[in-house]
């Protein structure tokens, strides 16, 4: 049966080795950083990561331009398998823009639009189709993700060094067994040290 004694490493005794208390500093130091630093990092990185995608959105938004325009072009009968997302599809679209016209493009449509039907496309600078600029929840999504990864990441580290500290701890130990057994030995056993 094994008994536990708490703090043992933190007492003054002769049984107390340097291993003990490097290890036990360890632990301390683990609870910490998990408790207080990795939180920390995640919300840190997630603070910067949600600053740097706010102001793509705006640079997005400042130069995507969005134009409610009429599918005139033909639609597709059937559509590609493609796991989960919503599909789009080219097709050829009319608007008028005030003081220039009617214009046409090809732009990306979603799935299940018909010809005649009124949708959101959006262009850049170019004249070109682009996906729509992100909105406040994929800001936030890319937020959230990358502070949870950073805490992910910064639990792992820790916990790596922590495992890395006690094997080292661990050979020490057994090196001090030695040495102490070396000595201890000849004198349980009658016989001489080499």
């Amino acid at each position: 049966m094994r008994t536990r004694v708490r703090g043992w490493r933190w007492r003054r005794n002769p049984l107390r080795r340097r291993s003990d208390v490097v290890e036990a500093w360890t632990v301390l130091a683990v609870a910490m950083l998990l408790a207080v630093g990795a939180p920390l990092a995640g919300a840190v990185v997630g603070w910067w990561a949600h600053h740097e995608a706010r102001a793509v959105a705006l640079e997005q938004r400042a130069e995507r331009q969005r134009v409610r325009a009429e599918v005139v072009g033909r639609t597709p009968d059937s559509l590609p398998s493609v796991g989960g997302r919503e599909h789009t599809y080219r097709v050829t679209v009319r608007w008028t823009e005030p003081g220039s016209g009617p214009r046409t493009a090809t732009a990306r449509v979603p799935s299940g639009t018909q010809r005649g039907e009124t949708v959101d496309v959006w262009f850049d600078s170019r004249g070109r189709n682009v996906a729509p600029p992100p909105d406040g929840t994929a800001v936030w999504q890319h937020t959230l993700a990358i502070g949870a990864f950073t805490t992910g990441s910064a639990v792992a580290v820790v916990l790596l060094g922590h495992s890395a500290v006690r094997s080292t701890a661990g050979r020490r130990r057994m090196a001090e067994w030695e040495r102490e057994w070396a000595l201890t030995e000849p004198r349980w056993t009658r016989r001489r040290a080499p």
